[in-house]
């Protein structure tokens, strides 16, 4: 079985061979071996209730548990910008008329925004090209939000979540290009390197002052404002599915898209439900050929998410033997259950 799972510390070195898979712009999840192991120490700090609440954030990896490879990652802060701003630009409209002359025009404007404050954000999420022709994703961009469901007091009200932006064939933002380039003085590389970091002082320091009048860029930046990068497309996809929308905040360096929505409204909180295990050595499907669920322990520090054959019947899920154990439950406890029809989906 495929689980998504709580980090742990003998994690790191797969972890760091992991993201040696990414590319840029992926400013959450860098081969920075010392980072990834203070991540893991916060993620940590954060199950056992003693991070304060600028730095709690959750991290858990993908295992295929047959293998104990470690295929990808999916991360949650708790409330960002505490701390250190978090920058976003705001797309906003302004009309300029003159009646004497005749002429009305619209434009778009960037503009420096902390509107985002205090909300949860889901990041970090990567799956390596290995197992990409697994149908794994929706399970690692899901598992988040059982988490979520399960802890739902632990989160804040809202919740947004930063997408990559569009780069070209060559590895280059063409909105970095015509903006923060110009600004930073630095490769787009290396800022994102310093804001991973939490080294976000340059930003304020050097970041323009007045709103930039997104027609007077170059026509290629004006058409990334707000697009997704080809490898994030469905992560996109499988976010909005959950009910997170794009409400005009993007990135301030590559233009990616910021999408956000309530917590309470999330499918997964809304229709996900928690029922007593019945595990069978027969296996099987239940409630229709095909059909699946999204399956999760109840354990925090210890949690784990799946997808297994079958749904609620009678008031209860049931389980393989092998999938019980892959999620660490047994006869009689209880699991959060969310349905997700035919296999695949």
């Amino acid at each position: 079985m495929i689980v998504v799972r709580a980090v742990k510390t003998d994690d790191l070195d797969a972890l760091v061979s992991l993201a040696g898979e990414t590319g840029p712009g992926l400013t959450t999840f860098k081969p920075d071996r010392d980072a990834l192991a203070a991540r893991i120490v916060r993620a940590q700090r954060t199950m056992e209730g003693r991070a304060a609440p600028h730095e709690a954030g959750y991290f858990f990896v993908m295992e295929d548990t047959a293998t104990h490879d470690v295929a990808g990652v999916c991360g949650i802060e708790v409330q960002v910008g505490l701390e250190q701003p978090f920058y976003n630009y705001r797309v906003s409209t302004v009309v300029h008329a003159s009646q004497e002359l005749g002429v009305w025009t619209k434009m778009s404007l960037l503009n420096i925004s902390h509107d985002l404050t205090g909300y949860a954000e889901v990041c970090s999420l990567f799956l390596s090209p290995r197992y990409r022709a697994h149908g794994v994703g929706g399970l690692l961009s899901r598992s988040r939000f059982m988490f979520m469901a399960q802890f739902r007091e632990h989160f804040p009200e809202r919740l947004c979540a930063e997408l990559r932006g569009h780069f070209d064939a060559d590895g280059t933002s063409p909105f970095w290009r015509a903006v923060g380039s110009h600004f930073y003085q630095i490769d787009f590389n290396a800022a994102d390197y310093l804001s991973a970091h939490g080294r976000k002082s340059f930003l304020a320091e050097l970041m323009p002052r007045y709103p930039v009048y997104a027609d007077l860029l170059p026509s290629e930046a004006q058409a990334v404002i707000g697009l997704t990068h080809r490898d994030t497309a469905p992560a996109r996809k499988m976010l909005e599915a959950e009910g997170l929308r794009y409400q005009n905040h993007v990135d301030i360096f590559d233009a990616g898209p910021v999408l956000e929505c309530h917590i309470n409204d999330l499918r997964t909180v809304r229709e996900s439900q928690v029922v007593p295990v019945v595990v069978s050595r027969a296996g099987g499907e239940q409630g229709g050929e095909g059909v699946r669920s999204l399956v999760s322990n109840m354990s925090m520090s210890g949690f784990r998410v799946g997808v297994a054959p079958g749904t609620v019947t009678d008031g209860a899920m049931r389980l393989s033997a092998d999938d019980a154990a892959a999620l660490e439950v047994s006869d009689g406890d209880h699991v959060r259950v969310l349905a997700l029809g035919k296999k695949n989906q």
